[in-house]
C-alpha cells in the first residue's frame, strides 16, 4: 500500500460472472498502483467487514439453506450498507482509491435480473445501502458462461484445492446467461461508468485495457 492521496477518493468496482478473472485482474491492477505509489484499499462484497464475512458464509458456504430471492437480495444489501458505512465512504472521504470485487451492479444483475426480484427495486435498495454513492468506474469482465464453467469445473483443477461450489456456482447455465445479460443491459444504460472488457483475451492484454480505463481517474 502506498502513500500518495488522491484529492478526492474514487471507487472502482470489478464485475462479471464468477470465474471471469476479477481476482487476477485486481491483482495486476494492485501491483500497477503500488508501482505508482497510489494510496488504495482493496475490498469485496460480500465480506469487506466482519459482519460481511458472516453474511458471506450464509450466502456462499451454506447452499443447503433455502433462501427466497428477496431474502437473498436483502442479505447482500445488509452487507453493502455495513461495507459503505464502515469502510468505503470513510476511505473515499480520506482521499483513498477504493477497489472492490463487486458492488452496486452485481445485485441488479444477480438478484434483479437473474432472480427476478426486479432491477428497479434492487437499484433502489442499493442506493439506500450506498447512501447514494455509485462507483466512479465499473469494469465489467465479460465472458461467455460456457467458458466460465470450464474455468470453474473442479475436474479442470488438478490441485484439488478449488472451493466447493456455492449456491451461485451450482446454478444452471440459463441462470448465468441471465446474469450476463443483466450486466450487459446495465452497461448499455450507463456507458460512461460501466465499461465492458472482453475477458476471453490474454491476461496482459486485458490488464493494459484496464489500466487505460483507470489512469484518467488518478
Amino acid at each position: 500500500m502506498s502513500t500518495s492521496p488522491l484529492p478526492r477518493g474514487k471507487l472502482i468496482s470489478f464485475e462479471g460472472l464468477d470465474g471471469a478473472g476479477k481476482t487476477t485482474q485486481m491483482d495486476l491492477l494492485a501491483r500497477w498502483l503500488d508501482g505508482r505509489q497510489v494510496r488504495y484499499i482493496r475490498t469485496r462484497e460480500p465480506g469487506g467487514t466482519p459482519l460481511g464475512l458472516e453474511i458471506r458464509r450464509l450466502l456462499f458456504e451454506r447452499p443447503d439453506l433455502e433462501l427466497t430471492p428477496l431474502a437473498e437480495a436483502f442479505l447482500f444489501q445488509a452487507d453493502r450498507a455495513q461495507h459503505f458505512s464502515k469502510l468505503v465512504l470513510p476511505a473515499l472521504e480520506a482521499g483513498t482509491l477504493v477497489i472492490t470485487d463487486r458492488c452496486f451492479d452485481a445485485s441488479i444483475a444477480y438478484q434483479g435480473f437473474a432472480r427476478n426480484v426486479g432491477p428497479e427495486l434492487v437499484a433502489q435498495l442499493s442506493m439506500i445501502a450506498t447512501q447514494g454513492h455509485l462507483p466512479d468506474l465499473t469494469i465489467l469482465l465479460d465472458l461467455d458462461p460456457s467458458e466460465v464453467q470450464q474455468r470453474t469445473d473442479p475436474a479442470n483443477d488438478p490441485s484439488g484445492l478449488r472451493a466447493a461450489p456455492s449456491r451461485f456456482d451450482s446454478a444452471s447455465e440459463t441462470f448465468h446467461r441471465r446474469v450476463q445479460q443483466g450486466f450487459r443491459l446495465i452497461a448499455r444504460a450507463h456507458p460512461a461508468r460501466v465499461k465492458i472488457v472482453n475477458a476471453s483475451r490474454p491476461l496482459e492484454e486485458i490488464h493494459r485495457e484496464i489500466v487505460g480505463l483507470v489512469e484518467p481517474l488518478l
